[in-house]
């Protein structure tokens, strides 16, 4: 059965917007929204993609950890990822993760459980070599982080060597934990702050991330920053049996562990400790967010595996969030880069979880007509919903007869065109693409970061640019000059230059940068990256057929169709070639042949001989291949070294291809 084209266009809108987020939290450290309204866009993605498989897609945010370290810092890899968890939010929630523990494991046993409170900071790794401290970043995609070793040496919890009084240390040791700042310390660092003429931060997580990051350690150190530690990477010179060893001999070793720490037999005991977690908290001196529950058991743990961006054997049971009553006083229209046009609820100011809101998102007609939601309608909202806060439902039962019915006007609300919907879909779009909010955002999007990268042309400036009519079309952005820019209101001779020097470094640019910046719907950065890597030019691109497009893994009938009509529109076309005249140039792809490893997947155990494994690693992957940390059935090789672990063992039962380190270095050179 065909998936429904309003679902479809759902599951786009929630990728951007949880990808959008992911960069405002991880890489600029500046959220626009809560946790909770986060958790309830990355659980309705979730659940949807869940209902129609056919849907997911390699560039989904559910496939993927996090976002980019920034490039501030030099980049370290993760040789164990530092995975993100799947969230519950209800005891069901809870019950049905216990019941596929035991399914997976082949139990009927109560499973024992630690529990451990759910920090709201920044995930950090400790890397110490024969005690000492030697290496810290964070936690970055999951696969690379940030080295800011010098910065969390300034913070006085963390041990620059560790302890062995009670336990000898090991050769290495990676340690994970959450950097977080105390309430306390918040309020007292917002209030000297204020008192600099400094912006204050929103919440202790913002400070904590805005000081670990910070080029210069002396501002860090200045900063009262504190750390608890939960887990470990890598471990060479100790065997860890179970989570709860683990936490306490972390402990011996010197590392701060949260006290509130539990263990328990059974998970209705975990729902209970959460419930008390929950009484506590207003109390702690540090934000949670929920609990985390892990099984204990190491060998469990080890048979249970990973999926894609989390273990099976961990989850993150989340505190509710936060609900308010307010009023709706108006729904205007919102246009956005692609011409959709959503309706817009305006409410008298409420305070929902600590943060006052005025907005939320209807998304389209037929689901203000499924709620029944009015004009005048007192409602209830939670930050749990969209970029904005969503509305839950009216509080029918309070409604005089005043309230208005929402009809969806037939013109823009900024242009006046006829707005158009297409059979099928739930959206109106507005089809003037010199509509102004639509040509604004849709030059913001063609200069954004992770498309042609013009430092200095945000938002504000492309509206003013508009304004003044000094571009109408993207082009224009190759025809500015500095004196247009001098007229403008906020530049001045050094930030006119600057912005010029930008749009022309822009003009050399990559294959997946440039098609990520012309706006294709549906076609995010990822999408992007995975349509170029397989064409490797434009010209074989925009010749492509939709059944050539569909048959590259990921790309289902509608972005296909999507890449398709945009090529096969003239008026796009001509944009191509007035982009090109401009001088823009597109870097050839490194290589045109299909690389040796292509499709197949290797997962190493043991330590080698001739190489690092990080280096191993980044052969496998610069040659097409990929590298999984645990052996499941789409494992084709799995690489032996010294001292193998229980991988081998589940290799051997899977009937998977086994491989020495010598046969792996001649798979290597072949493909060199």
């Amino acid at each position: 059965m065909a998936v429904p084209p309003e679902i479809i266009e759902r599951i786009r809108k929630l990728r951007d917007e949880i990808n959008y987020h992911n960069y405002r939290y991880y890489v600029l450290d500046s959220p626009v929204i809560s946790d909770e309204e986060y958790d309830a866009l990355m659980q309705e993605l979730k659940e949807l993609e869940e209902k129609y498989p056919e849907t997911v897609t390699p560039d989904s945010p559910t496939e993927r950890v996090g976002a980019p370290p920034s490039k501030k810092f030099r980049t370290v890899s993760h040789e164990v990822p530092m995975l993100s968890l799947d969230d519950a939010f209800s005891p069901e929630e809870i019950r049905e993760f216990d019941e596929r523990v035991k399914k997976l494991l082949g139990t009927d046993k109560e499973i024992e459980y630690t529990l451990e409170p759910k920090m709201d900071g920044l995930a950090v790794e400790l890397v110490y070599e024969r005690g000492l401290f030697m290496l810290g970043s964070t936690r970055g995609d999951g696969y690379n982080g940030e080295d800011v070793t010098n910065n969390l040496r300034t913070i006085p919890s963390i041990p620059l060597r560790l302890l062995s009084m009670h336990q000898p240390v090991p050769e290495l040791l990676e340690a994970r934990g959450e950097v977080y700042m105390e309430k306390n310390a918040f309020h007292r660092l917002n209030q000297e702050r204020k008192k600099q003429g400094l912006p204050a931060f929103a919440n202790p997580r913002n400070a904590a991330a805005g000081s670990l990051r910070q080029l210069d350690p002396k501002v860090t150190a200045s900063r009262p920053l504190n750390i608890f530690c939960y887990g470990i990477g890598r471990v060479k010179g100790h065997n860890f049996k179970s989570q709860w060893d683990i936490l306490h001999t972390l402990k011996k070793w010197g590392l701060r562990v949260n006290p509130l720490i539990k263990k328990v037999r059974g998970i209705e005991k975990a729902i209970k400790y959460h419930e008390r977690l929950a009484d506590i908290r207003p109390r702690l001196d540090y934000e949670i967010d929920g609990m985390v529950i892990k099984v204990n058991d190491i060998e469990f743990q080890e048979r249970l595996g990973t999926k894609a961006r989390s273990p099976r054997w961990a989850i993150a049971y989340k505190f509710e969030a936060a609900q308010s009553i307010t009023r709706i006083v108006n729904i205007i229209l919102s246009v956005g880069r692609t011409g959709a046009v959503t309706p817009v609820a305006i409410m008298e100011p409420v305070r929902v979880g600590g943060v006052t809101i005025r907005r939320a998102t209807l998304h389209n007609e037929d689901e203000i007509r499924k709620k029944d939601i009015r004009i005048g309608d007192w409602v209830i909202v939670r930050r749990a919903g969209d970029v904005i806060p969503e509305v839950v439902r009216p509080l029918k039962e309070r409604r005089t007869g005043r309230e208005k019915p929402f009809v969806m006007p037939r013109y823009c609300p900024v242009c006046g065109s006829p707005l158009v919907k297409k059979q099928g879909e739930a959206i109106y779009r507005c089809p003037n693409p010199d509509c102004f909010p639509r040509l604004a955002k849709k030059i913001a999007h063609f200069v954004s970061k992770p498309a042609m990268d013009i430092e200095g042309l945000g938002p504000k400036v492309v509206e003013q640019l508009i304004t003044a009519g000094i571009i109408r079309e993207v082009p224009d952005l190759y025809n500015i000059r500095k004196d247009d820019l001098l007229s403008l209101e906020g530049f001045a001779e050094k930030s006119a230059q600057n912005l010029i020097d930008a749009i022309e470094r822009s003009k050399r640019t990559t294959l997946p940068r440039f098609l990520f910046a012309l706006g294709i719907r549906h076609v995010g950065e990822v999408t992007a990256q995975v349509i170029a890597k397989h064409f490797r030019s434009l010209d074989k691109l925009m010749n492509a057929s939709v059944a050539e497009l569909e048959a590259i893994p990921g790309i289902g009938p509608e972005v296909a169709a999507s890449i398709h009509e945009w090529f096969g529109d003239k008026k796009n076309i001509r944009l191509i070639q007035r982009l090109f005249e401009a001088g823009i140039t597109i870097e050839p792809m490194e290589s045109e042949k299909a690389l040796p490893l292509e499709g197949k997947s290797f997962v190493f155990t043991g330590g080698l001989k001739g190489m690092k494994r990080s280096d191993a690693k980044r052969i496998v992957m610069s040659l097409g291949g990929e590298v999984q940390s645990t052996v499941g059935r789409n494992t084709d090789f799995v690489v032996v070294g010294e001292n193998p672990g229980s991988k081998l063992r589940k290799a051997r039962e899977l009937g998977i291809r086994i491989i020495g380190e010598k046969e792996f270095m001649e798979m290597a050179k072949e493909g060199h």
